[in-house]
């Protein structure tokens, strides 16, 4: 008999970042469902700072078009630093999960201009018919925006309990001062992240591929 561990880890490997998407609106209801769960999330004296903006259908297209422009013609402008470095172990996974995205697609190291027009996908996110926009209260700073990472773990992990596919991007969040313009959100939200969702392409080369995890001695510390 299988138990909620168990079903949980399922949930936990089958989760992956989704790069390529069928066109097909997700229901309403699933959306819903999706929110709710990601909802239970655990915050700081339950202050429950994140909030979602979702969109579906034309208002997609209308904030792909803004986000594509906002890249050819605004700098960067996150509301959070983005990491100075890399260091050790975590620039060695980077490398290995960008390798192979790259191999998976049949991108060559060498090649410059394939390369970023991969990295453009981001700006076109991934061709889904939904990105949820998740900000936080900026007033509860960093902490706000940790209790926010819960939210959005559980939002792909409900997702991906719901058949839906999905893909967190920080990338998008570069461009936050657009972001609020386009969605008419106040200064005090801060942008943390996209993520890009819908139903899966299965057999897209950019979905293939699976990122490796850490062994348990390498996260573990036991004392005592």
């Amino acid at each position: 008999m299988t138990n909620a561990y168990d079903t949980l880890h399922t949930i936990l490997d089958a989760r992956h970042s989704c790069r390529a998407f069928l066109p097909d609106a997700v229901d309403p209801e699933v959306i819903e469902q999706i929110v709710m769960a990601a909802g239970r999330a655990p915050s700081w004296c339950n202050a429950q700072p994140w909030q979602a903006t979702v969109t579906r259908g034309a208002e997609t297209e209308r904030f792909r078009d803004a986000l594509l422009e906002a890249v050819k013609n605004d700098a960067p402008e996150p509301d959070l630093p983005w990491p100075d470095s890399y260091p050790g172990a975590h620039g060695a996974r980077r490398r290995e999960c960008g390798l192979q995205l790259y191999k998976a697609v049949g991108i060559a190291r060498t090649d410059r201009s394939a390369r970023a027009e991969q990295s453009m996908q981001n700006y076109h996110l991934f061709g889904a018919p939904h990105v949820a926009i998740v900000h936080s209260t900026a007033a509860l700073g960093p902490y706000g925006a940790m209790d926010t990472g819960g939210f959005i773990t559980a939002f792909m992990l409900a997702a991906t309990a719901l058949g839906v596919g999905s893909i967190a991007q920080a990338s998008v969040a570069a461009y936050a001062p657009m972001i609020r313009t386009h969605f008419d959100l106040p200064e005090r939200r801060l942008i943390l992240c996209a993520i890009s969702f819908g139903y899966p392409v299965p057999d897209h080369p950019a979905n293939t591929f699976r990122t490796t995890r850490a062994d348990l001695p390498e996260i573990f510390d036991p004392r005592g």
